[in-house]
């Protein structure tokens, strides 16, 4: 277990995405990676009121959905660590839309609270002092423990956490920021920073560059995805492929896989607290783990880092 900066959460080294519950897995699937997942020993679950409201049919809500039934089917709840999102359903962070999204959140989820709530988005529309008031508010009724922050840059981050000192109001604990070895533009030098400074805990999303980091995309390989094949947008370039070829040259002095070495050079980053991937199988799910524990040498490290650069 790790403790994330001042959440005081102890959390997995890995964080399940909930991003496939009701998407490219169905209940039955997702209770398998759910159950799988927790025997491994994990206990950190990702999800939002938005997933999967991209599917034919669904109106987001799906994955809450899911894991509520999971978690009142096995009677776990007070021994996970929940976080969930608002804003991108709705598309704004007000008071009432906040309000009205943890309620039905709670409802989906069957259980009386949120570990961890996050803004979906970052809303310019709303004033910061009636969002993080409606964030607060919930906070002090016990609703939610800890409030965390998506796709917030630097400056917009520090805007946030300074009207939270001078209100009084809760502040952002956690961020979670588009980051992996070959994609860094969003945890810049300036955020990683002001993260650092004020406790404010990492939780890169896109951790393994939609795919590409599993080292299943590879040059006159032809993969198909039900979550929309290869996403790496650089393509094969030489970079990627350097980064390849050192990620099969660690994992193998490692005997493990190389998306658990991709995972593990995030863990290593300073100030990040887990990384999230998600899995739609047992099987991929199962190449992620090992990243829960391993750990990777400063060498190793720094060769990821240049290459990746």
């Amino acid at each position: 277990m790790i403790r994330a900066t001042t959440m005081s959460l102890d959390v997995f080294p890995l964080c399940l995405g909930g991003n496939v519950f009701g998407w490219t897995a169905d209940e039955a699937a997702s209770f398998e990676l759910l159950d799988a997942y927790v025997a491994a020993g994990g206990n950190f679950i990702d999800t939002a009121d938005s997933y999967s409201m991209w599917v034919e049919g669904n109106s987001g809500g799906e994955s809450e959905t899911i894991i509520g039934r999971w978690m009142q089917a096995r009677g776990n709840r007070d021994e996970l660590v929940i976080a969930t999102k608002v804003g991108q359903l709705d598309g704004n962070l007000s008071a009432s839309t906040i309000r009205d999204a943890a309620k039905a959140s709670l409802e989906r989820l069957q259980t009386d609270r949120i570990d961890v709530y996050y803004a979906h988005i970052d809303d310019a529309d709303t004033p910061l002092t009636e969002t993080l008031g409606a964030f607060d508010a919930l906070v002090r009724a016990g609703v939610v423990g800890h409030l965390g922050a998506c796709g917030y840059g630097a400056e917009r981050l520090a805007e946030a956490l300074a009207v939270s000192d001078a209100e009084g109001l809760a502040r952002y604990e956690a961020v979670q920021v588009h980051h992996n070895l070959l994609e860094r533009r969003e945890l810049d030098e300036a955020l990683s920073g002001l993260c650092l400074r004020e406790g404010v805990a990492v939780f890169p999303y896109f951790g393994l560059a939609r795919g590409f980091l599993t080292g299943k995309y590879r040059p006159g390989r032809d993969v198909t995805s039900p979550r929309g094949g290869f996403g790496w947008t650089d393509g094969f370039d030489a970079r990627s492929l350097a980064v390849l070829d050192a990620l099969d040259e660690i994992a193998a002095a490692h005997s493990t896989t190389v998306a658990a070495v991709s995972l593990a050079w995030l863990r290593a980053q300073p100030g990040i607290a887990a990384p999230l991937a998600s899995a739609r199988t047992v099987d991929q799910l199962e190449e992620l783990l090992p990243s829960a524990t391993l750990e990777l040498d400063e060498a190793e490290v720094g060769r990821l880092t240049a290459l990746g650069a």
